[in-house]
């Protein structure tokens, strides 16, 4: 019988490691390559138009910056939309990224254009 409730216990704690392993799959690291500075970062759901708090995690994220972005996205979400605000207030948002395929996503400006690009 103690045999039996250590095996289920051993199997309880592989699934919370599982999940919680999981849950991280989206977050990733936000680099900075578009010559301003950004002060705010939004991440949400494709299929909702809620931003939610600004994720950033601190001040703000200089050009030539990265920073970790981790978020609660419910564990079994991967596609988002990722907005940033930059220091003079001009917004760029990208939409139905999957996060959880990338570990790291580049912003740019070229002149004319933002892109996001994922690693």
């Amino acid at each position: 019988m103690r045999l039996a409730h250590m095996r289920i216990f051993a199997a309880v704690l592989l699934l919370a490691g599982t999940t919680v392993a999981y849950a991280s799959d989206a977050d990733f690291t936000l680099v900075n390559k578009t010559g301003y500075q950004v002060d705010s970062v939004y991440v949400g759901p494709s299929k909702s138009d809620d931003w939610g708090k600004d994720i950033l995690g601190r001040g703000a994220l200089a050009d030539g910056e990265s920073v970790d972005i981790a978020f609660a996205h419910g564990g079994s979400e991967c596609i988002f939309d990722i907005k940033v605000v930059y220091h003079d207030e001009d917004k760029k948002e990208w939409h139905n990224i999957d996060l959880c395929k990338y570990e790291k996503i580049s912003i740019y400006w070229d002149g004319n254009n933002t892109r996001a690009v994922g690693e």
